[in-house]
């Protein structure tokens, strides 16, 4: 039987790796997620090991027993046993020197006793080991604040934030995930620390952020921490306390973001694609979400009466979030996803097949999911609504019978787009169109005529609905 913590057993590599540093006369222990999430009673995730010896002390003992063994962060004295196909990260005790850069150490040192290591983590829930024979050792009080709900920083968070400026948005990226509060020093110390996220690589930053955003918890992150969301996408900033002027928007900008934020993470199960409701939503959607009216404070005007309007801030947003996140490294098809939902989170819709086909075509084309997407939109419309004053909530109903419908046209494989249409160019060549121009202008043709209802999108009807003779 294999070792257990609150009933989560170790696994069998990982037994083996602290077995083998162990016979070799080392000192190691379990850390890090691992014990956090074990005691939380789940097995999600991997085995982390610190030890006494230094790097080349652990890979020699590991090569010794028939280990594979990767040199993947000797700098700050840490290898990677590969063993029986699962990846096992050992370090070394060490104590961390000055961080100039506000993000790595300048100098590492080794530590003699896994206390020393465990001081220099950044919150108590990460700060503990365990082993199977010896137990918990917490020093911090890292299992009481599991039990509390609380990330609380180790030791003064000023001096863990000024260390690791990243270390404050995984502090929020933890929250969200576990659902859990920030102590209240730390997130004192969130919001005064907040500026030396400029020092961080904007690659690492945009990491941490969709980590936030898909726990479908980013609109508390923005509403609780916003000096940190505004120091992490500066154009934010813009948004708060931006009255609207509108008797259809109850919030200003910033927290009708926060609020659409939650709602689409929350609700985004009604799957048009057939996924799995219980995954986390897209990050497609949750970064829509979080800048689909970041324009709006550039496009505001007041009309005669004093009524606030946006005109063109969906297509401005979408401009500003494909520049947001690329400055931020967010994959590319995350990008042009999410700015085709902010380019057409406004435009208005009917629950009618013409227009509904037409919208479909938008979001066609090579390497774009159709259904996903239209799932996607209909989930921004809904959050949009559900953002907005009570007298919008009534519009969900029209965009959930919009999203029926849409799943009817996919499921009758109506044409919304040349991909979808049944007809190709070789079928008009059989039928005796010549190669050229004209084939292309045919198809288009057919499809207007299938997205009209002029013709069923069947390949006969469609021939004969050219009429090539």
């Amino acid at each position: 039987m294999r070792p257990q913590l609150n009933g989560i057993g170790l696994s069998r590599a990982g037994e083996r790796v602290l077995r083998v540093l162990e016979d070799a006369g080392l000192e190691a222990w379990v850390v890090g997620g691992w014990v956090r999430d074990a005691l939380r009673g789940d097995a999600g995730h991997d085995v982390d090991l610190c030890c006494s010896g230094s790097w080349q002390d652990s890979e020699a003992a590991l090569r010794a027993a028939g280990i594979r063994v990767v040199e993947s962060g000797i700098r700050f004295g840490g290898i990677t046993a590969v063993e029986d196909g699962e990846r096992i990260e050992v370090t070394t005790y060490r104590l961390d020197g000055f961080y100039t850069d506000g993000r790595h150490p300048e100098q590492v040192t080794r530590a003699e006793r896994v206390e020393d290591d465990l001081a220099r983590r950044d919150f108590t829930v990460n700060a503990m080991a365990w082993h199977p024979e010896r137990g918990l050792l917490d020093l911090y009080d890292g299992a009481g604040d599991l039990a509390r709900g609380l990330i609380r920083a180790v030791g003064d968070p000023r001096r863990r934030f000024e260390e690791d400026a990243l270390r404050m948005l995984r502090a929020v990226r933890f929250a969200c995930r576990l659902d859990f509060r920030i102590e209240e020093a730390t997130a004192a110390a969130l919001a005064d620390c907040a500026p030396l996220l400029d020092r961080v690589a904007r690659e690492r930053v945009g990491i941490e952020l969709e980590g936030i955003l898909v726990t479908a918890h980013g609109g508390d992150a923005l509403l609780h921490h916003p000096e940190l969301m505004c120091a992490a996408i500066p154009e934010l900033a813009a948004c708060r306390g931006f009255d609207q002027c509108s008797p259809y928007h109850a919030y200003d900008v910033y927290e009708h973001i926060a609020r659409v934020l939650t709602v689409a993470g929350e609700l985004s199960r009604f799957r048009i694609d057939g996924g799995d409701p219980d995954q986390p939503p897209s990050p497609s959607l949750m970064w829509a979400a979080l800048l689909h009216d970041i324009g709006k404070p550039a496009t505001f005007t007041r009309d005669e009466r004093g009524r606030g309007h946006f005109y063109g801030h969906p297509e401005l947003s979408a401009k500003m979030a494909r520049a947001i996140m690329r400055r931020l490294s967010v994959p590319g098809d995350v990008i042009r996803d999410a700015c085709l939902l902010i380019r057409y989170h406004d435009r208005p819709m009917m629950a009618e097949r013409e227009d509904l086909l037409r919208a479909m075509g938008l979001f066609s084309g090579e390497g774009l999911d159709t259904p996903r997407l239209m799932g996607e939109l209909f989930d921004l419309k809904r959050a949009d609504a559900l953002g907005k004053a009570p007298s919008c909530f009534s519009y969900v109903e029209d965009i959930e019978r919009m999203r029926e419908m849409v799943r009817e046209l996919l499921a009758n494989r109506e044409a919304y787009d040349l991909d979808s249409l049944d007809l190709r160019g070789r079928d008009l060549l059989d039928a005796g169109v010549k190669p050229g121009p004209r084939i292309g202008e045919l198809l288009r043709r057919a499809l207007e005529g299938a997205v009209t209802g002029a013709v069923p999108n069947r390949r006969a009807d469609l021939i004969a609905y050219l009429d090539l003779t």
